[in-house]
């Protein structure tokens, strides 16, 4: 059955789009605003009268706002890449490996993950200012896996239980151990899936707010969520700039997933048909 669709499913699917969109697209038009247009009667109009691009040239010599990135950028890809590796192997051992605990392991990460930040937040600031870990990227990347572990272990196990285990036994049958099993003939299979879950860890870590404003405080070592939030005018606040900086944080994750979007599909519909 070849069924097209109909001009109503096209007028909801333009609708559906610009409501996502609206709220990035109204940013959008607020960077390119000169100040004199913020406020009174030209704020509620939606194209800019003088469009500029000033906001984003003060956001970078105003501001240490590279620096911002730079820290942001560092913090979540090593966030990803050792939660992503450590989660495979752990994934692994509980979706393919038989032991007794299995459940148990799985209930406790969910419980870790499940703690509000603001509950957890004093006693990992006191560790990291015990071992001097304050206001650096290690300072960060350790309290992230408090919830970027979870979500990485949680999602691969999904994934990882989806391969046919008659694959694995072929490979002991030609004389692979349980690790050769794993790298050379699972782990491949699962790239999709790890695709998809390394996006999500690396959003996770890329917009987190509350630890990186609680354990990294100099100006040096903010984070992009922080930095922008902290903001802050001689009179009044820079909404313009702020929207330019909510702008040029968000190109990164939209290139990102329209790269690997085709990676990213396959992870989200590993396992949904069955041949």
């Amino acid at each position: 059955m070849n069924k097209k669709a109909g001009l109503l499913f096209y007028l909801f699917l333009i609708g559906f789009v610009v409501v996502i969109l609206f709220p990035f697209i109204w940013q959008a038009l607020t960077a390119l605003k000169p100040p004199g247009e913020l406020f009174g009667a030209s704020a509620f109009k939606p194209f800019p009268q003088n469009p500029t691009l000033d906001n984003f040239v003060s956001v970078f010599t105003q501001r240490p706002f590279a620096a911002y990135l730079l820290n942001s950028t560092i913090v979540a890809v090593f966030t990803t890449l050792y939660c992503v590796f450590i989660a495979a192997i752990a994934a692994y051992a509980i979706a393919r490996l038989q032991f007794w605990g299995k459940s148990f392991i799985l209930g406790i990460v969910l419980a870790v993950s499940m703690f509000p930040q603001i509950a957890t937040i004093s006693p990992i600031f006191m560790f990291m200012e015990g071992i001097g870990l304050t206001n650096s990227y290690l300072g960060l990347i350790i309290p992230y896996t408090t919830f970027a572990l979870p979500l990485a272990l949680w999602n691969l196990t999904v994934f990882f239980r989806k391969i046919p285990f008659e694959l694995e036994e072929a490979a002991k049958m030609d004389g692979a151990t349980t690790m050769q099993a794993f790298w050379k003939v699972i782990f491949p299979l699962a790239i999709p899936g790890t695709f998809t879950t390394a996006i999500l860890v690396f959003i996770a870590a890329w917009n987190e707010f509350f630890f990186a404003l609680t354990i990294n405080t100099d100006e040096a070592m903010k984070t992009v969520p922080v930095g922008i939030a902290m903001f802050q005018g001689r009179f009044s606040i820079p909404w313009a700039e702020i929207s330019a900086a909510s702008v040029i944080v968000t190109i990164p994750l939209v290139v990102m997933v329209l790269i690997f979007q085709r990676r990213i599909v396959a992870g989200l519909t590993s396992g949904a048909v069955k041949e």
